[in-house]
């Protein structure tokens, strides 16, 4: 059973505000969808409201985006630097350089988003960072240090 690709669903407060965040780090709308259905040029909203179901997308990775729906948001806030007993969803976004890796966390910083641990060096041979959207989840943001 070949499986082409998986793509995670985030549940958050705001679409909108949850693809300006994405963009704001450099990902690009897919599509948004109202109860009109598909929502012309995937735009916060139309005539039939606001988008409340969507997705975001950079090369060939893609999240959807759904408003108050499939899945949890997270609650608890991380602790201390590394915190791995938050809730939400966590999944790792791979860089493609460390180069990329500190230009994306100079990015978040920049933005005043929340990064949970900075740029680390872990013995599993990657740098990773953690960063926290705004509905609590969680990325690994992460790139390989060429070691074995």
């Amino acid at each position: 059973m070949p499986i082409e690709s998986i793509t995670p669903v985030l549940n958050v407060s705001d679409v909108p505000k949850s693809f300006a965040w994405f963009e704001a780090l450099g990902w690009k709308r897919g599509f948004a969808w109202n109860s009109g259905g598909v929502i012309a040029g995937a735009a916060d909203r139309n005539a039939h409201g606001e988008a409340h179901f969507g997705s975001i997308c950079v090369e060939k990775a893609t999240i959807f985006l759904c408003s108050n729906g499939q899945g949890a948001r997270g609650t608890i806030l991380p602790r201390f630097p590394g915190d791995d007993a938050t809730d939400g969803v966590w999944m790792s976004w791979w860089i493609d350089s460390l180069e990329s890796l500190s230009e994306l966390h100079e990015r978040a910083v920049a933005l005043g988003y929340l990064v949970t641990m900075p740029p680390t060096d872990e013995p599993w041979g990657v740098r990773e960072f953690h960063l926290r959207h705004p509905d609590g989840h969680m990325f690994r943001v992460s790139a390989g240090l060429g070691r074995e």
